[in-house]
């Protein structure tokens, strides 16, 4: 037993063990942080490829892609692109009907989602699993229903029967209804206290709320619309309906694949996205962070 004068002494971590620690974090850092930036150059050297093949000659991007253009860097197949089809046309059909799109598709999605958050109703489970099944159907077997229901309703080659089938989006429906699970009740409780209607509570205070996840799915839901190209193809011939992808794939050449022309093509196409993605990449970012109102 110690004595009145002697003290118990609880063994620490000693000054070599932090600094072990502490180098040992900084190892992994610096590690983590390589592995990113290889990653990331992995990620770029496809869209890099594609850049410089579309500033050759189709000569010079038929030959190595190591080699810098015996020409030089030109703008050459863009303008063959542009000169070829109607782009600004495609570009603005492209725009009206992505922009059509996102609104429908983010409306009712956020209904439903609130719907299956807030409702209490006979089957509701069975239904929102019905809903979340429905993601695992490719889209690409609903083709000839489709086309067969919007040619009854005599909707081909018109933006009703180009829009309509993109508007149903289950994932979009299961992202909005996990985030409208996290909003405290008692604010929709406060607001119905007051006489605000159950439209009323989506609209001036769910809706609000809910900004960074609406920002975020509608990018999503916009940027798959810009990009559909199988649908547009099928339901419509008119050449004033083509939408950018559609119309850049009818672009052809009689010698055969032109390799600077068609990366030319890809790049008119993902520019507008680019832009976009640059411009709201912090609203993506958050709107898939937050939680609740931990980021409001």
């Amino acid at each position: 037993m110690p004595t009145k004068t002697e003290t118990l002494r609880v063994p620490g971590p000693t000054a070599g063990t932090g600094a072990s620690r502490a180098g040992k974090t900084g190892v992994l850092k610096i590690g983590g942080l390589i592995a990113l930036a290889v990653l990331a150059l992995i990620w770029l050297l496809p869209i890099l490829w594609g850049i410089t093949t579309s500033l050759k000659t189709e000569a010079d991007a038929a030959g190595s892609p190591f080699k810098a253009p015996a020409g030089g860097w030109n703008f050459d197949a863009y303008l063959q692109v542009l000169r070829q089809g109607d782009v600004p046309l495609w570009m603005f059909n492209s725009l009206v009907i992505s922009v059509a799109v996102t609104v429908l598709t983010v409306g009712i999605s956020a209904l439903a989602a609130y719907g299956f958050s807030r409702t209490e109703f006979r089957g509701r489970k069975w239904l929102f699993a019905l809903t979340v099944a429905a993601i695992m159907v490719p889209g690409q077997i609903l083709i000839v229903p489709l086309y067969q229901q919007m040619n009854a309703m005599l909707l081909t080659d018109t933006w009703a029967g180009i829009v309509l089938p993109q508007i149903v989006a289950p994932m979009m429906v299961f992202i909005l209804k996990n985030f409208f699970d996290t909003i405290p009740r008692e604010l929709e409780e406060a607001a119905r206290i007051d006489g605000a209607g159950g439209l009323r509570v989506f609209l001036t205070i769910v809706m609000p709320l809910s900004r960074p996840i609406l920002v975020a799915v509608s990018i999503f839901v916009f940027i798959g619309a810009w990009n559909n190209f199988l649908w547009p193809f099928i339901v419509t011939n008119n050449p004033d309906l083509l939408t950018l992808p559609v119309g850049l794939a009818t672009i052809k050449n009689a010698y055969g694949v032109q390799y600077a022309q068609t990366m030319a093509s890809a790049i008119l196409a993902a520019l507008p996205l680019l832009v976009m993605f640059m411009l709201f990449q912090r609203h993506i970012v958050k709107g898939f962070a937050t939680s609740g109102l931990g980021g409001q």
